[in-house]
């Protein structure tokens, strides 16, 4: 059986303070329809970890120290075609100097016999 990926699941990690202004961003750039709606997102709440090197510029925290932030887990799902503008939106809205970005290829039920 063959498939064709038409959607991706685009997951991010977003300080929690953040999660508004990144999923508006994406929501209204076109992520997240699914059918008939628009706007759709799910978030999780967790708590990131991270150890800056001397060469990073850190939003939070500082170099050479282990922190940890309280995050939302962002998922979006994304038409494969959309997907390069929807990265784009998400590190110009991003905190992070590098934001953990996940691309999940996802089926269609209709592939399914």
């Amino acid at each position: 059986m063959i498939f064709e990926v038409k959607k991706v699941k685009v997951i991010v990690m977003v300080p929690t303070d953040y999660l508004e202004k990144v999923q508006v961003a994406v929501l209204d750039a076109g992520a997240g329809v699914i059918g008939n709606y628009t706007h759709c997102s799910t978030s999780f709440s967790g708590i990131g970890t991270f150890k800056p090197n001397i060469n990073a510029n850190p939003f939070i925290g500082s170099n050479n120290h282990f922190e940890t932030v309280k995050e939302e887990r962002l998922e979006i799902m994304v038409k494969v075609d959309d997907v390069k503008n929807i990265l784009k939106v998400i590190k110009k809205t991003h905190p992070y100097e590098e934001p953990g970005i996940d691309i999940i290829p996802l089926l269609d039920e209709a592939d399914f016999k």
